[in-house]
């Protein structure tokens, strides 16, 4: 395998581990290159983590795999014009259009996602509606070529069955192995189905600031859609 070229867009506000996670994995994918772009290669500070050396998106020619992460920059990134059009852009062309948590949002606002399956972070997977997404339970989902991950942790999910796409299962067995990934949480706390009801209702009170602005981001997008 030989230029399998990975796109990582990023911008203000994401969540790092949305794309750290997959990269970390998919770097060990013979013959991948890695680029993680933003808008003019400026860095991008996430969660108190700077990240610097950045390739100008804009130069960014063509990918086969386009994945992008989600954060609570995802609403701000939706309407921007500018970096959205470099996200269609290279969408339209890459075999492979992929997402992490809340960076299908952001990959359904290119109207690619209408009609078809996908997933997110399980308090913002509504917000995909608007753009015509027959949203979908699940960790990982696939709809063709389109491959989405819930909320955060789900990348690494994402990612595995993304080498056993690119490179066979016996390879993605090897990584998983390699980089010891067997999760056994100290809580099974982590859907709103196993959370115990206290703790959704304290995260659901957490999260409702966000809820109203990114519900009009979503919806302003795909309204922008429609007038294209």
């Amino acid at each position: 395998m030989s230029d399998l070229v990975i796109v990582f867009p990023l911008y203000p506000g994401v969540t790092h581990l949305d794309f750290t996670g997959p990269q970390q994995v998919l770097c060990r994918v013979p013959g991948a290159k890695i680029i993680v772009a933003s808008m003019g290669g400026a860095d991008i500070e996430a969660d108190g983590l700077t990240f610097t050396n950045l390739a100008d998106l804009a130069q960014v020619e063509a990918c086969d795999l386009i994945c992008v992460p989600g954060g609570f920059g995802a609403s701000a990134a939706m309407l921007d014009d500018a970096f959205m059009s470099h996200i269609k852009r290279l969408a339209g062309g890459a075999k492979y259009l992929t997402s992490v948590c809340t960076g299908s949002l952001i990959l359904a606002a290119t109207g690619l996602l209408k009609g078809k399956r996908a997933t997110c972070h399980w308090a913002w997977k509504d917000q995909l509606k608007p753009f015509g997404v027959i949203v979908t339970e699940g960790r990982v989902v696939r709809d063709g070529n389109i491959i989405t991950g819930g909320g955060v942790t789900a990348g690494l999910d994402f990612a595995f069955t993304m080498v056993a796409e690119l490179a066979g299962d016996a390879l993605a067995q090897s990584l998983q192995l390699g980089l010891e990934y067997s999760p056994a949480p100290p809580f099974n706390s982590g859907t709103p189905d196993t959370a115990p009801p206290e703790i959704l209702a304290a995260v659901r009170a957490m999260m409702a600031g966000a809820m109203g602005e990114r519900q009009e981001a979503a919806e302003e997008a795909a309204r922008r859609l429609e007038a294209v």
